[in-house]
C-alpha cells in the first residue's frame, strides 16, 4: 500500500503532463482562430489580442473539463466570442460613461477621411446591428472563410441552420447597406 501512495504524485504529474502536451497541440492548431473571432466582434487589434489572450488562459484552465477533445476549436470560438462580447459591451459602458461626464474618448473622436475606412465602418455597423444568431456565421464565413461544414461544426448546429442565417444575414447586410451602391 506504501509503495502505490509513493506513485501516486508520479501518476498525477504524468496525467497533467498529457493534458498540458494535448492542449498545446490543440492550441497550436488554432492559434490564430481565437484572434480572428476576437477581432471581428471587436476590430481593435489590441483589444482582440487582449480577448485571445483572456480565451487561451481560460481554456487552459477549464480544459481538463472539456470532455469531447473533438470540439476543442467549437469550444474556443464560443468561449472567445462571449469574452469579445463582453469586452465591446464595456468599452461602451466605458464610452458612454465618458460622454455623460462631457468627455470623450480619444478613440471615438478620431476620424479618417479616407473614404475605403468609411465604407468599412459603416459595414461593420450593419454587421453589428445583426442579431448575435446571425452576426457570428457572418463574421465567420465572410471574414475568416469558414465554409458552411465548418461553422456548422464550430456552432454546433445543422448545417440547414447555418444556411438559413448566413442567407438572413446578407439579406439584412443588403437592405441596410444598399445606399452605399
Amino acid at each position: 500500500m506504501q509503495e502505490y501512495v509513493h506513485r501516486l504524485p508520479d501518476a498525477l504529474t504524468a496525467v497533467a503532463d498529457e493534458l498540458d502536451r494535448e492542449f498545446e497541440r490543440l492550441l497550436v492548431e488554432s492559434s490564430t482562430l481565437a484572434f480572428r473571432v476576437a477581432y471581428g466582434v471587436l476590430r481593435q487589434r489590441q483589444d482582440a489580442e487582449d480577448v485571445a489572450q483572456d480565451a487561451f488562459i481560460k481554456a487552459h484552465r477549464n480544459f481538463r473539463r472539456l470532455r469531447d477533445r473533438a470540439a476543442f476549436r467549437a469550444w474556443l470560438v464560443r468561449l472567445t466570442w462571449r469574452l469579445a462580447l463582453d469586452r465591446q459591451r464595456a468599452n461602451r459602458r466605458r464610452t458612454n460613461r465618458d460622454t455623460e461626464h462631457g468627455r470623450l474618448s480619444p478613440t471615438s473622436t478620431t476620424s479618417n477621411p479616407a473614404i475605403a475606412n468609411e465604407r468599412a465602418e459603416h459595414v461593420w455597423h450593419a454587421i453589428d446591428a445583426l442579431p448575435e444568431k446571425l452576426r457570428l456565421p457572418i463574421v465567420l464565413s465572410g471574414i475568416e472563410g469558414h465554409d458552411i461544414r465548418e461553422i456548422a461544426q464550430l456552432l454546433g448546429l445543422p448545417e440547414g441552420t447555418v444556411k438559413s442565417r448566413l442567407f438572413h444575414a446578407r439579406e439584412r447586410l443588403k437592405e441596410s447597406l444598399k445606399w452605399m451602391i
